[in-house]
């Protein structure tokens, strides 16, 4: 089974499962549209990547970190696009759930969807319970509060920003749990794999930049120009469009050389690389807006 059929095969018992008994219908199927069409499952990618390249010796501990991974980045979306945040009408090409669904049930449905991601590594810790427990402190401590997706949230609300704890925080955050789980989950130490994780999150941060200046809504499935509208610190504003561009491809040179040694190190650079290939805007697109 490929990494994608992995992936949604995983995902989709995981709502299956929050989704069980005499459940609120309308919630029941926020939770779905939340996660599904599933968009490119990147966080879930890198994390089974990483898993396969360290041996991957309890692929169904792996399949449960990478759906627990991808069920928080959607509560993340979810709660994002809320009126009090970024007030998106779309997101990945269609209503954004509190417009599908009203706004308690989008709220409720981002609350489910992080619970629902510690069941699932909770239900997955029978036969490694020692790596289960080192993923629900990885993850738990990249989701909230000092240095997860909820304090990158809470950047925004604050006078002052501190931007590389602001973008760590709030693009790497996931990315440092992708590599860090993934290697977790096949038997090998965390901390190794920290750097990888960092270096992919500040380059998706800054793609995500030039991806918001450069491209129309069309083109993004979501509402664009978001940076300039709620005045958030971008590397578009700080560097330019070239000059953000030249950072992307450093970032993601310097990710290359961070891949820890292990037995696939090589499937891992070209991963990376592909990556890379993907998140570059074009010469054309970069000439035309620039």
């Amino acid at each position: 089974m490929g990494l994608h059929a992995r992936i949604d095969t995983a995902v989709t018992r995981a709502i299956a499962r929050g989704r069980a008994g005499p459940a609120p219908a309308r919630l029941s199927e926020a939770l779905d549209y939340a996660c599904t069409p599933g968009g490119a499952r990147i966080r879930p990618t890198i994390l089974l990547s990483v898993a396969m390249a360290c041996g991957d010796d309890r692929p169904g501990l792996s399949d449960a970190a990478a759906a627990a991974l991808e069920l928080i980045h959607c509560a993340s979306l979810v709660h994002d696009d809320l009126p009090c945040f970024d007030d998106a009408a779309l997101r990945r090409g269609k209503p954004s759930v509190h417009r599908a669904y009203s706004q308690p049930l989008a709220v409720l449905a981002g609350d489910s969807l992080i619970v629902l991601a510690f069941d699932v590594l909770a239900r997955a810790s029978g036969d490694a319970p020692g790596r289960a427990v080192q993923l629900v402190s990885l993850l738990a401590r990249q989701t909230g509060m000092p240095h997860g997706i909820c304090a990158g949230q809470g950047w925004e609300s604050e006078d002052h920003i501190d931007l590389s704890a602001y973008h760590r925080s709030k693009t790497g955050a996931l990315f440092i749990a992708a590599t860090q789980m993934g290697a977790v989950a096949a038997g090998q130490e965390a901390e190794p794999w920290y750097e990888l994780g960092a270096r992919i999150g500040e380059a998706f941060q800054v793609a995500d930049d030039l991806r918001d200046a450069l491209y129309d809504e069309s083109a993004l499935g979501k509402p664009a120009g978001q940076d300039d509208l709620h005045g958030r610190p971008n590397a578009v504003t700080q560097l330019g469009v070239h000059g953000a561009v030249g950072r992307l491809k450093d970032i993601l040179s310097g990710a290359i050389a961070s891949i820890p040694a292990c037995p696939g190190e090589a499937q891992l650079a070209q991963m990376v690389t592909m990556y890379a290939d993907r998140l570059t805007p074009s010469a054309d697109i970069v000439r035309a807006r620039a």
